[in-house]
């Protein structure tokens, strides 16, 4: 019960933070709505598109990428409060350090869904078109990004304490796995040794899960492998982010 109550309390701040400069939730959907308008066009002439409709197959994978970006970055904003004291002062008080993270992801996550709710709204004049319960899926399995994305964000700024070695290791790591996830053309146009290195790539199996959902088919094996692989690593993600949160508030 105190652990709810404390994650509660870290996630009506944290949310306050973001609700007094609202303009980040629009800031976060630019990059993926400039995909949208610019390069989905280019997939109208692709045949044997998945889905058939070229932003059927598109937007399930931009949300994906919506989700990846969204929150490998976070780690940024912790910097500046270890740089500004706060998780220090978190020493005397007797909040739960794993509400600390889970207050804070859920902000993330929140904050996530709503940008995922503006693209899918502005993606429905391009012809797309999805049933209620699986968007509800498909946002369930963004949550689960957010939350094993941003855990692993916090962990690293709590190890690194520095934007500049955060910034490189991170844009080291995102750039290949945003190419094998298959997010902006379909794996298979690929030769057999990227479709092969693609299969090791959660966000591969998370985009074909997504694409599996927004056409209707949440029977599709790709659905529940995504859910069950991103379940694991969220909660070992969730761990590890916890016990550094733990050993920093100490």
């Amino acid at each position: 019960m105190k652990l709810v109550r404390d994650t509660w309390l870290v996630f009506v701040r944290q949310m306050a933070l973001v609700l007094r400069n609202p303009v980040w939730l629009i800031v976060g959907v630019m990059q993926p709505l400039y995909f949208l308008l610019l390069f989905g066009p280019l997939l109208k002439g692709v045949p044997n598109l998945p889905g058939g409709n070229a932003y059927q197959f598109f937007v399930p994978g931009l949300l994906v990428q919506l989700a990846m970006f969204g929150t490998m970055f976070v780690g940024f904003a912790l910097i500046a409060e270890l740089r500004a004291g706060i998780i220090e002062r978190m020493r005397v008080t007797p909040v739960s350090r794993l509400a600390l993270l889970l207050g804070r992801s859920g902000r993330d996550i929140v904050t996530l869904l709503a940008q995922a709710a503006i693209m899918t709204a502005l993606s429905l004049p391009f012809g797309l078109r999805v049933r209620i319960g699986d968007l509800l899926l498909a946002f369930a399995m963004l949550g689960l990004i957010a939350l094993m994305l941003s855990a692993i964000s916090y962990a690293l700024a709590l190890k690194l304490r520095s934007e500049d070695a955060l910034a490189p290791l991170i844009n080291a790591v995102s750039m290949p796995v945003l190419l094998l996830s298959g997010i902006l053309l379909p794996m298979q146009f690929g030769p057999a040794w990227l479709r092969t290195l693609a299969k090791w790539n959660p966000f591969s199996w998370a985009a074909d899960g997504a694409r599996a959902l927004f056409n209707g088919h949440p029977g599709d094996p790709h659905v529940w492998k995504a859910l069950v692989i991103l379940g694991a690593l969220t909660v070992v993600a969730a761990i590890w982010s916890a016990r550094a949160f733990a050993r920093s508030v100490r």
